[in-house]
């Protein structure tokens, strides 16, 4: 695979393709939709509510964590994590604006 020529590309774009990248997976969507139903921090074991290994639901959050999607906070052995509100304001705000930009055509063809 070929490295990504990331200086073609603005700042913002560059940013909004690794939010897109991050919530690329299916994993990374039951993560944040549990997140999203919880409406709060949790620090249950999503292990048991998702199904997948601990390592592996570690790396999901530490990609989503990376991006802001989520926030995280260690107390002694124990991880809560939550939705970062401001950012998922601003990321639903983006990928509004994009999706909002797109007038649909009278019928469904565009070619």
């Amino acid at each position: 695979m070929g490295v990504t020529r990331s200086d073609l590309f603005s700042e913002e774009q560059n940013a909004f393709a690794k939010v897109a990248k991050a919530l690329a997976h299916p994993a990374r969507i039951a993560i944040i939709e549990h997140l999203i139903q919880a409406n709060a921090c949790i620090n249950s074991d999503l292990v048991q509510e998702l199904g997948l290994a601990q390592a592996t639901i570690s790396q999901h959050l530490r990609e989503l964590k990376d991006v802001g999607i989520v926030q995280g906070n260690i107390e002694g052995t124990s991880v809560s994590y939550c939705i970062h509100p401001g950012n998922w304001k601003k990321f639903h705000e983006k990928f509004e604006k994009m999706f909002g930009k797109y007038k649909y055509p009278d019928n469904d063809q565009c070619c």
